[in-house]
């Protein structure tokens, strides 16, 4: 359908009036739903703070620590170790417990140190994580404001304040090893935002809008669909991004700010109690949007490969007052399919920890101004020229379509009637190929489990003496 003209193309089955076609392309928020309308003044303020201070709060302590115990988790099975079992079930209570003994610890300033500055940066370090948050989409209308024009322009420029409170936790501290930390941080982050700046623009490019929310509806008619299988030059800038967002992380193998054989721990060695807790907790929140905002704009957001969610999602959505308990089931649906994709991506950032070496700083540095900088220049270019000479949709039909909404997904001749016929073979190629990689590595960790119980572990007992 042409959303200017009105007009019906193609031939899938589709119930959407005009009505329901607005309020798909004007999104609305949970607290809309379920209230049948926009709030109030003091209404919206109060769900403003609740869902800030007991949601969003709550959402980035619990992710932090989860992340913690399942790391060192991670980290014991790679060395044949148990990891936390002590406290609660399978040690799930223990970054609990270690928060307790954090909060009990005395709170140290070293002695020559800027107290205000040194006061100050635990917070700088941890309060833009927590506002990127905001900004994350977990489903249709699981967003805290759907319509915000500029999201992925919002995370990043909130995130980017991160390295001023570990550039300050550095300076202030009066040590010059946490001094070195610090200025590591800022050389190495500061690089590698350019790489991760361009794969994102090779995004935004191919799908044309900042708005994450209208991202997600654009990927909802399956994995075809899917931001990431658009062309070839996305399908690259999506690793760019991956290396890129770890060394923004500071996360294994570029965690040289905080390398402990040269700088006993870094940017946060004069550290103690809560505050070295809020670096960490603004580490592991960071992995979650970092891979937040990978899945939204790659991945397909909240969507399944099949395109159910957003099928349902624009059923329910055709007359929502008579369908409010199925959105708000779909949206739970999404928030656990969103969930569930960023898990996978934090879980390979773990495992990469424990597998790959530390590389000096110069490496690191080099990778990123001679190997990621060229590459996501070329894929910059490549993916412009791609969208000029064959664009995903002809111009004039519907600018920026949106499956079961404006066109059937897995219709061939809708896909044909929008002059985007070969767009949907590449796509499939693509996706295909996405397919047979992912269940190539699912059987390869299936086979190293099976094969991997016969094979007696280093730091088992020693055999028992028979003769």
């Amino acid at each position: 359908m042409d959303l200017t003209t009105g007009a019906t193309y193609g031939t899938g089955q589709r119930d959407i009036t005009s009505s329901a076609l607005a309020v798909w392309h004007q999104p609305q928020s949970m607290f809309e739903i379920v209230f049948g309308g926009p709030a109030g003044v003091w209404q919206g303020l109060l769900a403003s703070v609740i869902i800030i201070a007991a949601g969003f709060g709550a959402m980035v302590l619990l992710i932090a620590m989860m992340s913690i115990w399942w790391e060192r988790k991670v980290s014991g099975h790679m060395q044949s170790r148990i990891g936390p079992n002590r406290v609660g079930p399978i040690g799930l209570l223990q970054s609990l417990a270690d928060g307790i003994k954090l909060i009990s610890k005395e709170d140290l300033i070293p002695a020559g140190a800027d107290r205000l500055l040194y006061r100050s940066a635990p917070y700088l370090a941890f309060a833009p994580v927590f506002v990127a948050f905001m900004a994350l989409p977990m489903g249709p209308s699981m967003t805290f404001e759907p319509r915000l024009a500029a999201g992925v322009f919002w995370i990043l420029a909130v995130m980017s304040v991160e390295v001023i409170g570990v550039i300050l936790a550095g300076w202030a501290s009066n040590n010059k090893w946490s001094l070195y930390g610090g200025m590591r941080v800022a050389c190495q982050m500061v690089s590698y935002e350019i790489p991760l700046g361009l794969a994102i623009v090779v995004a935004v490019m191919s799908a044309g809008t900042l708005n994450l929310v209208e991202l997600g509806q654009m990927q909802g008619g399956g994995i075809h669909t899917w931001v990431v299988f658009r062309n070839p030059f996305v399908l690259g800038a999506f690793f760019v991004y991956f290396v890129a967002g770890l060394a923004s992380n500071k996360r294994a193998p570029f965690d040289l700010p905080e390398s402990e054989s040269e700088l006993v721990a870094g940017y946060h060695t004069e550290y103690s109690g809560m505050r070295f807790a809020f670096f960490f907790f603004a580490e592991y929140a960071a992995m979650f949007v970092v891979g937040g905002i990978q899945v939204a704009l790659f991945l397909g957001g909240w969507n399944d490969p099949f395109g159910l969610i957003g099928y349902y999602h624009a059923k329910f959505s055709a007359d929502p007052a008579a369908h409010s308990a199925g959105l708000i089931a779909v949206n739970l649906i999404a928030v656990a399919i969103f969930m569930a994709k960023v898990t996978g991506l934090v879980f390979v950032q773990m495992w990469l920890r424990w597998t790959l070496p530390r590389p000096r700083i110069d490496q690191v540095l080099y990778a990123c101004v001679k190997v990621l900088l060229p590459a996501s220049c070329v894929l910059l270019i490549g993916g412009a020229l791609w969208e000029l000479f064959l664009p995903g949709w002809e111009q004039g039909v519907v600018s920026r379509p949106i499956p079961w909404v404006d066109y059937s997904p897995w219709s061939w001749a809708e896909w044909a009637r929008g002059g985007a016929s070969a767009t949907l073979v590449m796509r499939s190629i693509l996706a295909g190929l996405a397919v047979i990689g992912m269940g190539l590595v699912v059987a390869w960790v299936g086979y190293a489990i099976v094969t991997g119980k016969r094979v007696r572990p280093r730091l088992s007992e020693a055999e028992a003496i028979t003769d």
